[in-house]
């Protein structure tokens, strides 16, 4: 088995990253903007910006570099491609979207509408995410 190239484990995941950035702001500031803004209101908060609207896109970032890890960790056993890239993506997509989003489902904090459809939305997302981010990935 080769060594993880970091390199490209970063340049993979920022290309991820970017993906996932573009798709969250998609869902979240253009097609369910007027109901996260009336989940917001109904807990009494003001509207999110600034910091709150910069960490989740940094975060995205991350998410896609931890997934690109997480396909080149795999890669030695499942072999190179787009099906491991898949499956690196759907790790990734229940620990972080499907996980989370069940979980504020179940505190009712959150309109389960708005969770369901951004981790139904990221369960596409993300294993594309994934992909691109494989494509650029090559060991050391």
């Amino acid at each position: 088995m080769g060594k993880i190239n970091y390199g490209r484990v970063v340049l993979g995941g920022l290309v991820a990253g970017l993906i996932i950035n573009a798709g969250e702001i998609l869902l979240n500031t253009f097609i369910l903007a007027n109901g996260w803004s009336d989940a917001i209101k109904s807990l009494n908060r003001p509207p999110l910006s600034g910091i709150a609207t910069g960490i989740p896109i940094v975060l995205c970032f991350v998410l896609g570099i931890l997934m690109t890890w997480v396909y080149a960790a795999i890669r030695p056993r499942l072999g190179a491609g787009p099906g491991t890239a898949i499956c690196a993506g759907l790790i990734v997509w229940a620990l972080a979207y499907a996980w989370s989003s069940v979980s504020g489902m179940a505190m009712g904090v959150f309109p389960s509408r708005l969770l369901l459809i951004g981790m139904t939305w990221g369960f596409f997302e993300v294993p594309i995410a994934a992909i691109a981010g494989a494509w650029f990935y090559r060991e050391a």
